[in-house]
Formats: structure tokens, sequence, C-alpha cells
């Protein structure tokens, strides 16, 4: 006989606004607890010293994950000019100062050579793993890492502010990958200068945005006083850009059986035109998601399957 999982069967996401100090471990076991949920995990780690959307999945949403991780990220950071440390942010070491300032104008276009695809080479204070090891843990043990660059890509990047001589606000819109703390290395390299990241805030993670966050207290206390469906979001909340397609009841239960299920001429060609390169399809049948499902030569084939009921 399985095991039966301990806590309560809670389906759905969480648009956390994450506060400083706590890492994205910390944070979803302090979600879970507060749902009492069975399983928990998260879409896309943010550093302890950051803050912002990370969103959590319980249950059921677990199984989107994977369709989140590739989703665009748009930060917000305070570059502090005049200092570098070890780690490129405020708690590192200081390993060199300068006395340059760079302007508003020298910043701006600066910032015009790191839009678009761009090689870069990820902090030694970063999660990169290097023959098994966390290249952090490594760097923390003062080894030494030559880490290889890799392609990134930045959609859009603006100076939004300009607090004193000692400070730029920056926004970034990235794909997968992006380090910010590797991108003010680099900014400030190309403007004759040192710098690290003051203060960085993830603003947004694909349809997860500021709109739909929700502290941790309130979070917390939602739970506490037995209202915490407020603050969670449809399981489907991370397939926006998946084509749905309503289904049968009874091709809902074959494709809970894991069985495939035979479309219509018009159901293909209706999805050929919505899917692109992928095959990924929602089925859903009335207000539920059944399974997520790949379609091939006119037919689906569940590959995730919900339980939501």
């Amino acid at each position: 006989m399985p095991r039966k999982r301990k806590g309560d069967a809670v389906s759905g996401w969480i648009c956390l606004d994450k506060p400083h100090d706590l890492g994205s471990t910390q944070a979803v076991g302090r979600v879970r607890r507060a749902f009492n949920a069975q399983k928990a995990g998260h879409a896309g780690t943010l550093d302890p010293l950051a803050t912002g959307i990370l969103p959590i999945a319980l249950g059921e949403a677990t199984k989107t994950v994977p369709f989140l991780m590739d989703a665009d990220k748009v930060y917000r950071f305070t570059v502090a000019w005049g200092i570098e440390t070890a780690s490129f942010d405020r708690e590192g070491a200081v390993v060199a100062t300068s006395d340059v300032r760079p302007s508003a104008s020298a910043v701006t276009e600066a910032l015009k050579a790191f839009v678009g695809t761009i090689s870069q080479i990820p902090p030694d204070y970063s999660a990169v793993k290097v023959d098994g090891a966390r290249a952090y843990d490594l760097a923390r043990e003062g080894v030494a890492m030559d880490l290889k660059a890799r392609d990134v890509v930045i959609h859009h990047a603006r100076l939004v502010d300009v607090p004193d001589p000692d400070h730029a606000v920056i926004e970034i819109e990235c794909g997968k990958g992006t380090y910010v703390r590797a991108l003010v290395r680099d900014l400030a390299i190309a403007l004759g200068a040192r710098a690290h990241v003051g203060d960085l805030r993830r603003t947004r993670v694909g349809v997860f945005d500021e709109a739909k966050a929700i502290t941790l207290e309130r979070l917390e206390n939602l739970c506490h006083t037995g209202a915490p469906l407020e603050a969670l979001l449809p399981v489907e909340t991370a397939l926006d850009d998946i084509p749905e397609l309503a289904v049968t009841s009874e091709d809902a239960f074959r494709l809970t059986q894991g069985r495939s299920i035979v479309l219509l001429p018009r159901q293909v060609e209706t999805l050929k035109a919505r899917l692109g390169a992928s095959r990924v399809v929602s089925a859903r049948h009335g207000a539920a998601i059944i399974a997520l499902c790949e379609m091939r030569a006119g037919r689906l084939s569940p590959t995730r399957v919900f339980h939501l009921t």
C-alpha cells in the first residue's frame, strides 16, 4: 500500500513578494507550512539579498513549474559605484575601489551594448556547478575557478534614475540564466569604473507580476485566519501561452487514465495554427484542467495528468 502523503491536497500558485534575507528554499518551506500543503516548489531562484516575485507552486501546480523556468523576467536594481566586492553584491568583501562616477548619459550609452544576445560569464559566487560542486561553495573556500561564458538574452535595459552620483537605478527584461551581478560587473568595466549591486528586486516572472503578488506576512495571516484561498492562483496560471482544448467527459476520462484521444480534423487545424513550434496542448473539461498533452498525428497523448478533484 502506497504511503499517504502528509499534509493537505492544496493545489495552485502563490505569487510571493519575497522579503530581504530569506532564501528561496526557506520561502517555499514557509508557504508550504502556512498551507499545510503536501508538496511545494518554486520557479526561478531569488538570492536572499533580493526581493520580489518568487512564484511558488503547491500540489498539482508543481507539474507546471517547467513551463515557467524559461519565462522572461524583469529586474530593477541599484548600481553602487566606487566599490567592487568579491560577490558583486553588498555582502561581499571589498576587492577594489574607484573614484569614477559615470554620468547618466554614459550609463545610458553603455547599456546599449548589453541588449540582445550577449556572452556573460557567471560570477564566482553563483549556483553554477563546477565538477559537481556549486561555484559559490568553491568561492567561499578560496578555490580559483575559470567559469565558462554563456549566451544570455537581454530584451531591454534602461536607466531609471540617478538618485545621487554614487548610485544608478537600472531596469532590465531578460531571459533565462541572466546574472544581474555579472551585468553590473561588465557594465562597470565598460565604463572604466568599479561597482556592485546595492539593491535588487525582481518585478516579474512570466505572467507573475507585482499586481498578483502577496507578502509573506499577509499570506501567513490569511492562513491563520482560515482564508488562504484568497491568495491562491489557479494551477494553469503558468500555462498562459499554451493552447487550450475543451474535451468531452469521455475524452477527459481517457486522458486521466493515461490514454490518448483522437482529434477531429477541425481541432487539428485550429491547434496547428496556435501551436507554432510547440506540440503542447492543455486539455480542459469544464472549468478544470485535465492534462497537458502532446499532439502528434491527429491525437493528443497525455504527458502530465492533473488530479484536482
